[in-house]
């Protein structure tokens, strides 16, 4: 796959090892780009994986957990009771309803793009109230007063709930998490009331770090663009991963030269992003002239790293 051989032409022809080479090369950086976008989506399966682990199910039993060495997780503290709530929103818009109270609660999506912040974050302030996760593609009637309407790109949401224990009340703030209900917009619906299980030192990996180098990364990945409607907003990069072989309603069933290319590809990808994230090359990384700090995220304006002209590519990759 040299730079050589693709620039072997006869007659302005291409020779075979020239043709190889290309696509080769091709594919490879395909693959590369690829993987950078879609880690967020492959992560988020491994979310829905790790929750599956410790017996949460989505709509109908969700988790209590003060977390604990035993539970992987990337972003999660040791300061604050979680209540991990995998929702399902094939069945239609659901609510969550709050109680007035220190809850700080996020909603994202299985490409884990932000859809909802409720509790002190929220638009409710805490003060309690009513939110309306509502599925993609959804055309139905929704209500116009009396709630905080959301709308999702995925059908599965990964709602995180902290309980803040006032004063040090682990114990109240885990039975906080349980005020938290969840019930469908459509009161005829079918339903059953979740349950709350306490999953505190069940062992859990909600990463994909076993994934990251290797043909499961590839694997998640086409299961998911196979599970869940397709995002308008990632419109081209779909066209890339087909281009790979991967494509809503078709078998990801690469032959063994695409699978070396996606293999390498998925070494080389996860590389440049640990690099990219660890040793940041832009002057904006740093918070003060002078000083060592660095900005963990660079981007701030919304939940998808855009500018007011353009995706800022680097920042979301790190």
């Amino acid at each position: 796959m040299s730079d050589e051989s693709m620039l072997t032409f006869v007659r302005g022809c291409p020779t075979g090892e020239a043709i190889a080479a290309a696509y080769d090369a091709a594919d490879l950086h395909r693959a590369i780009e690829v993987y950078k976008f879609f880690y967020p989506t492959v992560s988020g399966m491994a979310i829905v994986r790790g929750n599956a682990q410790i017996g949460v199910v989505a709509n109908r039993v969700f988790g209590i957990l003060d977390c604990a060495p035993e539970q992987l997780v990337f972003t999660a503290n040791s300061d604050t009771p979680y209540g991990p709530l995998m929702l399902d929103l094939s069945v239609g818009p659901l609510v969550v309803e709050l109680q007035p109270g220190p809850l700080i609660v996020c909603s994202m999506d299985v490409n884990q793009r932000w859809v909802a912040d409720m509790g002190l974050p929220g638009p409710d302030a805490g003060k309690g109230g009513k939110h309306l996760l509502v599925p993609p593609g959804f055309d139905g009637e929704l209500p116009t007063n009396g709630y905080y309407v959301h709308h999702a790109s995925s059908n599965r949401q990964v709602v995180g709930a902290r309980s803040l224990p006032v004063n040090g009340d682990v114990q109240d703030a885990k039975e906080r998490l349980k005020t938290i209900k969840v019930y469908p917009l459509d009161p005829a619906a079918p339903w059953e009331v979740p349950q709350w299980l306490d999953v505190t030192g069940q062992v859990q990996d909600t990463t994909p770090v076993a994934w990251e180098a290797n043909i499961r990364f590839w694997e998640q990945l086409s299961q998911a663009v196979e599970e869940e409607p397709l995002f308008t907003g990632y419109h081209n990069e779909y066209g890339l991963l087909a281009s790979l072989g991967i494509a809503k309603g078709q078998p990801f069933a690469p032959d063994d030269r695409m699978r070396r290319i996606l293999e390498a590809a998925a070494v080389q990808a996860n590389a440049q992003m640990r690099v990219m994230s660890f040793a940041d090359r832009r002057a904006d990384r740093i918070v003060w002239p002078g000083r060592q700090w660095q900005w963990a995220s660079l981007r701030f304006e919304d939940g998808d790293f855009n500018t007011a002209d353009r995706l800022d590519v680097d920042a979301r990759t790190k």
